[in-house]
């Protein structure tokens, strides 16, 4: 008969353990078994391979050739049958179970409304939901599906992209009120402004207009991290700053207590090209149910959004260029109609 055809799968489970956790007393812990029933699960291993798989030293244990290449090969088809369980036993009972999100610190009005939403369908989901402006790691962190913005630095995730948000200038009205407010991209220099973004790179505004790219050199009292701690300092007059489209859209139908009404969009047919805004997880043989769910939940909700907002902006650009346009040629009629006639002699 064949080795593998008399294999003890808890054998092969004890010895894992057992190189996992570096001793056969760790093991045991974890196993909530006596050592001396590890130590004899992993000697029926090697009888039953007939191989010697690790050296029992007294201070650690150290695999043998033999032993890595089996360790290795062991430990993934564990973990494979592991999943295995877990994707069938998954689709023979309710959506349950606990997932792991995270997002930037400045979703949180907006990440709330909707997992409340997603909570109403599925009661017995119990979501742990990490609201920072730090990248965490997903797979050492233990993270299930993460909601970030900006290039994608690991090209193993899984990844859907949800949409872009360009950003918008905006101020008080008191503070313009003081200030005055900018008719052009090289007004803003004399400004104070809220700034956000990297060292190298918040002091530096490159806008897209009527007229192409503009860049202008910024200066500010205040650096923030946050966009909804952003908003806050402009909406108190501090200077002016960026806040993303989708978000004063998304304020200004009443989503959170963002004050959009004491705000003014400055240089409005003018904006920040913003980045891909996109949920991705990390990769996995077997993803449970509920987190694809919660994904495609999020999409459906977050890509109408954010379109409708790139959409609204756009359309607003366009009119006011139309109507200025419009009040441009009415001008020159006028001016035309009213010039004096010059009498030729």
């Amino acid at each position: 008969m064949a080795a593998t055809e008399t294999l003890d799968l808890n054998q092969v489970r004890a010895f894992v353990r057992v190189m996992e956790t570096g001793s056969f007393t760790a093991a045991a812990r974890t196993l909530g078994l006596p050592k001396s029933s590890v130590s004899r699960r992993v000697s029926a291993l090697e009888k039953s391979l007939r191989s010697r798989l690790l050296q029992r030293g007294t201070r650690k244990l150290v695999l043998t050739e033999a032993g890595r290449l089996y360790f290795e090969r062991a430990r993934a088809s564990l973990a494979g049958l592991a999943e295995a369980n877990a994707a069938v036993t998954d689709m023979s009972k309710e959506i349950a179970g606990p997932i792991r999100f995270t997002a930037g610190g400045d979703n949180t009005g907006l990440i709330a409304g909707l997992i409340s939403e997603f909570l109403g369908r599925y009661p017995k989901v119990q979501l742990d939901v990490v609201l920072t402006p730090r990248r965490v790691d997903l797979v050492n962190e233990g993270f299930d599906l993460a909601l970030r913005a900006g290039p994608l630095v690991d090209s193993s995730l899984v990844v859907r992209r949800v949409g872009r948000s360009d950003h918008g200038l905006f101020a008080s009205r008191a503070y313009l009120h003081k200030a005055g407010k900018p008719q052009r991209v090289s007004d803003l220099a004399r400004h104070r402004f809220v700034l956000f973004g990297e060292p190298h790179e918040r002091d530096h505004l490159r806008l897209t207009g009527p007229h192409g790219d503009e860049t202008v050199k910024v200066q500010g009292p205040l650096v923030v991290h946050e966009v909804s701690f952003a908003a806050d300092a402009i909406t108190a007059g501090i200077g002016i700053g960026l806040v993303p489209e989708a978000y004063f859209g998304w304020a200004k139908t009443g989503g959170s207590r963002f004050p959009s009404r004491d705000l003014v969009r400055v240089l409005p047919d003018h904006r920040v090209t913003g980045s891909d805004v996109s949920l991705v997880s990390p990769p996995t043989a077997y993803e449970p149910t509920r987190v694809g769910l919660l994904r495609d939940f999020l999409a459906e909700r977050l890509h109408p959004l954010m379109q409708a907002c790139t959409v609204a902006a756009e359309e607003k650009r366009t009119s006011r260029r139309l109507t200025e346009e419009r009040v441009s040629q009415r001008r020159v009629r006028i001016a035309e109609r009213t010039a004096p006639v010059q009498r030729v002699r």
